[in-house]
């Protein structure tokens, strides 16, 4: 009997401890074998069975509240206008064969690698691509949104592009995103989901989610340890998604240097004949502790690239 007793007092200090409220007396509703039983079975019987019913509605509860925030999300959604994209030199998916089309697939190719784990050893958070530059005006945006067009073209990727520049966030000007709830907003509110940040668009595999609501100390934010613990959270529960970052210059800013610590995979992008060899190398050094980082030569006048797409163009039209 002692032996049932401490049992009981155990169970019941376990559960306490739990948050669950465990009854005084057992109830034994119209239950013949309950009833027979010595107190202390009872007891433990009761206090068990009250666990599982907690167990039970708090499992019930979090799904009902993924489920209101998914469904907060899904009526946000853009249509990218292609034609306009198009005109500025973007990847689209009517677009058919394009040099621009061809120098994006060439780029992709070791990032997708790199992210599935398909090029030997596994990059840690290999799914999160930082894209950068030394200074601004290099064109990170344009490699960043070119970048995601491309991925979502392929058969077994999908793609999440986060407009990372808080400070001077590009995506509203190009793709008509709205500011806000976005990444920021994830930042500072404890009652926003990912849902509520996320913005489908008309191409099934790209999705958005924008800089978010201005705030004060908006680019400390991309430092913080709120900032890490949310790429976290995003290579896990998008763990099947390429997630990339439009972020700041990494010369402009030190968050952005913080930031890419946190990263798997990071594209430098450099403008030709106009970024000085000197910020190039600030810049790197910057980034070394970084297991990838790979360089993008933007606004070159001529590609090998290029060449080899006339060649395939030309046997192509025959």
């Amino acid at each position: 009997m002692s032996s049932l007793i401490e049992q009981a007092a155990k169970r019941l200090e376990e559960l306490r401890r739990a948050g669950i409220d465990a009854p005084a007396e057992p109830r034994s509703p119209g239950n013949n074998a309950r009833q027979s039983l010595s107190t202390p079975e009872a007891v433990i019987l009761a206090l068990d069975e009250r666990a599982t019913t907690a167990a039970s509605t708090g499992l019930r509860d979090a799904r009902a509240r993924t489920a209101t925030a998914d469904n907060r999300g899904a009526g946000r959604r853009i249509d990218l206008d292609f034609a306009q994209l198009k005109n500025r030199g973007f990847v689209t998916p009517d677009a058919g064969a394009s040099q621009i089309a061809e120098e994006f697939r060439v780029i992709k190719r070791p990032i997708i690698r790199n992210a599935v784990g398909a090029s030997g050893a596994r990059v840690r958070n290999g799914n999160l691509i930082m894209v950068t530059s030394a200074l601004p005006g290099e064109g990170k945006t344009f490699t960043s949104l070119n970048l995601a067009l491309s991925i979502a073209t392929e058969i077994d990727s999908t793609v999440l592009l986060v407009d990372g520049d808080v400070a001077h966030p590009s995506m509203p000007g190009v793709l008509g995103t709205p500011h806000g709830p976005g990444l920021l907003d994830l930042l500072t509110r404890n009652d926003l989901d990912f849902a509520d940040a996320l913005i489908k668009t008309n191409i099934d595999k790209l999705s958005v989610i924008p800089a978010g609501t201005r705030h004060r100390r908006s680019t400390e934010l991309l430092a913080s340890e709120q900032m890490a613990s949310l790429l976290r959270e995003m290579a896990s529960r998008y763990a099947d998604r390429i997630i990339i970052f439009d972020s700041p210059p990494l010369l402009a800013t030190t968050e952005a240097r913080v930031l890419a610590s946190n990263m798997g995979q990071i594209v430098m992008v450099v403008a030709a004949d106009a970024t000085s060899q000197n910020a190039v190398n600030q810049a790197l050094a910057t980034i070394e502790a970084c297991e990838v980082v790979l360089m993008v030569l933007n606004k070159a006048s001529r590609t090998d690239v290029g060449t080899y797409y006339g060649y395939y163009a030309s046997d192509e039209a025959k």
